[in-house]
Parts: C-alpha cells; sequence; structure tokens
C-alpha cells in the first residue's frame, strides 16, 4: 500500500486531498499547527483504521520536519512513496506598509517549510528502488502577481521554481516533482474576499465559477499514479482558464 505524506492537511484544500487519497486506498499522514474536527473525525473513522495518522508540526521551526518524519516511519515502518506540499499561509497587504515579520512568517512556512519538507522526505525516498512522487500545491498567483500579495507570490514563484529544479535533481531516480497551481478556490481561503470581488472573479473565468477541492484533488491524484510517470518539472494550473 502506497504511503503518502500530505503537510497541512487538517482543513481546506489539504483536508480535501487527505480524504480523497484515503477513499483512493493510499495510506496517509499528515501534519499540521493544530488539530481540527476532521482531524479527530479521520482518525475515529473505522473505513480508514491505521491508514490514517496525523501529528502536530508546525513547519519552518527547526528539526520540525525531521521529528514528522521520524514518526511516521518509526510508526509505519514502509519509506514514503509521494509527499504533496500543501501546507501554507497567506497575507494582504501593500508591500510599502506590510509588516516585514509577516513577510518573513508567509515565505518561512510556505517556501523554507516546502523546502525542508521535501530535503527530509527525499532523504527516504531515495533509499526505495520504486520511484516516487512530489506534489507542490502552488498559486496562480505565483506566476501572475496580484496586488497586496508580494509575499504570498513571491512564495508560490519560488515553489514552481523548486519544482523544475527538484526535477532536474531526482528524475534519474524514477521521482517525479510537479506543482499544482489552483485559482481561486471555494474554501476558507476565499471566504474573506467580500461578495463584489467574488462575483468579479467569477465573471473574469471562462467557465465561469471557482475551482472546487475535487477539482484540485483529482489532478493530484493522477500526478501521483502510474499514468502520470513521465510528467515532471510542470506547473499545471487547476484556474477555470482566468489566467489563460
Amino acid at each position: 500500500m502506497r504511503h503518502v505524506i500530505i503537510t497541512g492537511g487538517s482543513r481546506g484544500l489539504g483536508a480535501g486531498l487527505v480524504q480523497d487519497l484515503l477513499e483512493a486506498g493510499y495510506r496517509v499522514s499528515t501534519c499540521s499547527r493544530q488539530s481540527t474536527p476532521f482531524v479527530e473525525r479521520m482518525s475515529n473513522d473505522p473505513r480508514y483504521g491505521s491508514r490514517f495518522r496525523w501529528m502536530q508540526c508546525i513547519l519552518g521551526e527547526s528539526g520540525a520536519a525531521e521529528r514528522f518524519m521520524e514518526s511516521v516511519v518509526d510508526a509505519e515502518s514502509e519509506l514514503p512513496y509521494a509527499l504533496v506540499n500543501n501546507a501554507g499561509i497567506t497575507g494582504e497587504g501593500v508591500l510599502a506598509t506590510f509588516p516585514n515579520i509577516d513577510s518573513a512568517r508567509i515565505i518561512h512556512i510556505n517556501l523554507i517549510g516546502a523546502l525542508e519538507m521535501s530535503r527530509t522526505v527525499l532523504r527516504y525516498m531515495l533509499r526505495s528502488k520504486h520511484g516516487g512522487r512530489i506534489v507542490n500545491i502552488s498559486s496562480i498567483i505565483g506566476s501572475r502577481g496580484y496586488t497586496g500579495l508580494a509575499a504570498y507570490s513571491a512564495s508560490k514563484a519560488g515553489m514552481d521554481g523548486l519544482t523544475r529544479a527538484l526535477a532536474r535533481e531526482v528524475g534519474r531516480r524514477g521521482i517525479t516533482v510537479n506543482s499544482v497551481a489552483p485559482g481561486y478556490m471555494a474554501t476558507d481561503m476565499s471566504s474573506s474576499l467580500r461578495p463584489g470581488q467574488l462575483e468579479q472573479i467569477v465573471r473574469r473565468t471562462p467557465l465561469g465559477r471557482l475551482a472546487e477541492v475535487s477539482d484540485v484533488a483529482s489532478l493530484v491524484r493522477f500526478l501521483l499514479s502510474d499514468q502520470a510517470g513521465c510528467i515532471t518539472g510542470q506547473t499545471i494550473m487547476v484556474d477555470g482558464g482566468i489566467s489563460c
């Protein structure tokens, strides 16, 4: 049974990825800053049993990724097949007045956290002779840029750069690395937008709707599959066409 690591799997898109991959038959280990009702529900759901594991972990803290992976591998007694770097935060404000400490926190969690987790998981993954998968959850904002989101945009652009460089590093070992870049989604992160803003986004989107968690989850599941074995180093947008 293939074992997938997902960061930030306690709510929103991360929770949707966890549930989708559990239903697809994967073993899933996830981490987040704190537990949530979703985590409690998954932990007690008899359909998943020991295939679901959660641990508290604050990515970007010194040694956090290593402690998480040591706990997971000790408990599961198997090497990870895939990593989904999903954990992330955002913050909005024009850069001239945006606090440096907030910018640093966004970069540290979104980008440095993904770098450290990838480095840690690869140390286990490279022991396997069966290849593996890394999927970075990026954003169209990383390539398009939006007013008031300079730090967030920089962190996601960095993830796409990580994807391309790492794909070259580990490709000969049968490990693929790709980014999935959602547009605005019907999740908690878009709930702070004013109704007028959401309506404008929907009007500008060729498909006339926001992306759903299931749209992203199905692409991630495909990238983890054997059918995607020749796709690597790519950033694939899931945005209803708004960035075209």
